[in-house]
């Protein structure tokens, strides 16, 4: 009976806890589309999430798509298929391997700042007093971070997978001895613009999963510095776990008829 009752008190926090993300997601979602907006607000959030984390998407990019040229020869090479590199690092690069490690790393950078920046404005009351001050919140904090998030990291995917891209050419070209011309053509040869959409879509369902959990634990954080902390820990795993579910998810709706 003790297990029984264990086993049931964790499901019913499991649904407490859906509940309440399901219901600040309605609730924000709408704060998004009906005014009033918050402009410069927005566009700061734009600039935080896109332009700051354009050095460590960028650098992960590129040491991504130079490990996966170096390994694929390795492995390609042993079936006298070295001509199929180029166009294995631009669909790894442009399906997956973009889109999921641009993600995790604004999770890392993003989530943990959001969570950390409301988490202290709750614990400290301040999101009280925007409330006594007849500030909507939910408008002001939360609405700009999702509508940036939703955003930005379709943008600073597509600008990982040309760097991914282009770390791939470099090991090819100056590593490997590929002709470049021959390199580019590979690349573009079997490269469809479904692959490049697909981690676009991808790219923005998680820049709004990692805004959301950076939000939603923030906001609901309690107990000083230590649950500021909780809350931002949170936030990460959360962010990257839904990643990785919304990855396979997205995958199966756009590949799983090929």
């Amino acid at each position: 009976m003790g297990f029984l009752a264990a086993t049931g008190r964790a499901f019913l926090i499991f649904l407490e806890a859906t509940g309440k993300l399901a219901m600040f997601t309605g609730a924000a979602l709408s704060h998004c589309v009906r005014p009033p907006f918050y402009p410069r607000q927005i566009l700061r959030q734009m600039i935080d999430i896109g332009y700051y984390s354009l050095p460590v998407v960028g650098l992960t990019a590129l040491f991504t798509g130079m490990v996966l040229a170096l390994q694929s020869y390795s492995g390609f090479s042993r079936f006298q298929a070295e001509g199929a590199i180029a166009t294995v690092v631009a669909l790894s690069v442009t399906r997956e391997l973009g889109p999921v490690l641009g993600g995790l790393m604004v999770a890392g950078r993003i989530g943990a700042a959001m969570a950390a920046e409301i988490g202290t404005m709750r614990v400290t009351e301040q999101i009280d007093a925007l409330s006594t001050l007849s500030t909507n919140p939910f408008k002001y904090l939360v609405a700009p971070r999702l509508i940036a998030g939703l955003a930005m990291l379709p943008l600073l995917v597509l600008v990982a997978d040309i760097i991914g891209v282009f770390g791939g050419f470099l090991v090819g070209v100056y590593r490997l001895d590929f002709n470049p011309a021959s390199y580019i053509g590979r690349t573009w040869e079997f490269l469809e613009p479904v692959d490049v959409i697909s981690g676009l879509v991808k790219a923005a369902v998680f820049g709004f999963m990692v805004s959301l959990m950076g939000c939603y634990h923030g906001y609901h954080s309690r107990g000083g510095a230590q649950g500021v902390g909780a809350a931002t820990t949170n936030a990460v795993v959360s962010a990257s776990i839904l990643i990785l579910v919304w990855n396979y998810l997205i995958t199966g709706i756009f590949f799983s008829t090929k």
